[in-house]
């Protein structure tokens, strides 16, 4: 009796799924799935406002990601015509860098310090040099940053240009804020662009 009711149910999960397949199912799974994995420009904006308010950005920057990454808020970025990227991450209660990390005269060591917590398997970055330091603004308020130069392994860029910020906003909370390119290839007036237009 038990083996015709576990047939019965095998009959009736086929029918029922050739039933819905033939309704549009597949259709309906692949749009969510592709929905899911590449939003919107509106999704994608509304997913990014848990890390600032994105709306006043030019179109010469799209928004290729916005969500937890880590066990972090973050919002990826890149310049169309120059493939620069921009990283805005909300790392909670859990600071990776501090305000005073960044203006103190031991920066190159406490980003050394930072990139050992949150080192990627696949990417690694070695012979960081911090070659200026600098303030810009993002958040409505002057924030500074330090450039540097550096050697990524195990991706086909190699050397790379760019800085980290951080920003402290709302209640006390920060948001790290990182522009990187190819070494010859980067520009501040394009990281000063996009961060200055996030509140």
């Amino acid at each position: 009796m038990g083996c015709l009711k576990n047939i019965f149910r095998a009959v009736l999960l086929t029918l029922a799924l050739v039933g819905f397949l033939s309704l549009g199912g597949k259709e309906l799974v692949t749009g969510l799935i592709n929905n899911y994995f590449n939003p919107s420009k509106d999704v994608m904006l509304e997913r990014a406002q848990k890390v600032g308010d994105f709306s006043k950005i030019n179109d010469e920057f799209e928004i290729e990601k916005a969500a937890g990454i880590l066990g972090y808020n973050a919002v990826v970025a890149e310049h169309k015509a120059s493939g620069q990227k921009m990283f805005v991450v909300d790392s909670g209660e859990k600071a990776v860098l501090t305000v005073e990390d960044i203006k103190s005269d031991k920066a190159e060591e406490k980003l050394q310090k930072a990139l050992s917590k949150i080192k990627y398997q696949a990417i690694s970055v070695e012979d960081l040099k911090v070659t200026k330091h600098g303030t810009m603004n993002s958040y409505g308020k002057e924030v500074p940053y330090v450039k540097f130069e550096a050697r990524v392994k195990k991706l086909p860029i190699g050397d790379v240009g760019g800085i980290v910020s951080v920003a402290q906003v709302k209640d006390g909370e920060q948001r790290l804020l990182i522009s990187v390119s190819e070494k010859n290839k980067y520009s501040q007036l394009i990281s000063d662009e996009f961060f200055r237009k996030i509140r």
